[in-house]
């Protein structure tokens, strides 16, 4: 089964470069963040039309978050636990059943954090810790599950086309990376550098100063697996090159193959 995350930047912006991407690459199910749409402004019968389920938690204007899945979904909840006062759309878990197994997965929308330090970057730290708590309760529960999205954190400095630049930004710094570290250790495995070792991989290029002509990228898009569903990754890519096309986000497409 193949399963992608993508970090959209805005259904109304993406409303061409999505479908197309999706009718090339023919993922069996997305993890979407940056929707930026109210739950029923979400083009829902488009991707329906494509043969997808379409779950949303969405958020006018800012934020939301999606599953586009070929397979029925299950136990769909919205929301990260830990906070009930919380209004930010960034968090979306379902089930679906591969041919053998069924996984849970969890699609998230990390909060940036900048300006750091201060209120956005505690907010960041904070929801780090209760996706860290959701973590620690799938695995006491020994659910098969994998945790994707835009992280908005750089794990290494070879996940930065100029480390130098991010040394005091929130996705950098080492509170943020401390923080990812001990969601990891855990025992999940990040996909990518399972399969993938060195620098120059990178998963999102800012709009500005030319960053995707110069390679001025970072790699924030990551899935982490559960012990179980490692064992099940056949292959972990970036769709780098959809960065190029018309009308594009500013992140590109990571994707795993697992066998279950």
């Amino acid at each position: 089964m193949k399963i992608a995350t993508f970090n959209i930047n805005g259904i109304k912006a993406r409303i061409d470069a999505l479908p197309n991407w999706l009718g090339t690459a023919q993922p069996d199910v997305v993890l979407l963040q940056e929707i930026k749409s109210v739950d029923d402004a979400f083009p829902v019968t488009l991707f329906e039309d494509m043969g997808y389920n379409v779950e949303t938690h969405g958020q006018k204007s800012f934020n939301g978050v999606a599953i586009l899945s070929k397979h029925p979904l299950e136990d769909v909840t919205r929301g990260l636990p830990g906070d009930d006062s919380d209004e930010q759309a960034r968090y979306i878990e379902a089930t679906v059943m591969g041919e053998r197994d069924a996984l849970r997965v969890c699609g998230l929308y990390l909060p940036n954090g900048n300006p750091a330090p201060g209120p956005k970057f505690d907010y960041k730290l904070a929801w780090m810790e209760r996706l860290i708590a959701r973590a620690k309760e799938l695995l006491a529960e020994e659910t098969p599950f994998l945790m994707t999205g835009d992280y908005n954190i750089i794990p290494q400095a070879e996940d930065a086309a100029k480390p130098d630049s991010w040394r005091d930004d929130a996705l950098f710094r080492p509170e943020a990376r401390a923080a990812w570290r001990k969601l990891v250790n855990l025992g999940l495995t990040e996909a990518f550098r399972a399969r993938t070792q060195g620098p120059g991989h990178y998963s999102f290029w800012d709009y500005q100063a030319g960053a995707w002509n110069r390679n001025n990228g970072i790699r924030i898009d990551h899935f982490l697996l559960s012990p179980v569903c490692a064992d099940w990754l056949r292959d972990c890519q970036i769709d780098r090159d959809v960065r190029a096309g018309e009308k594009p986000s500013d992140h590109v497409p990571v994707w795993v193959e697992l066998d279950f």
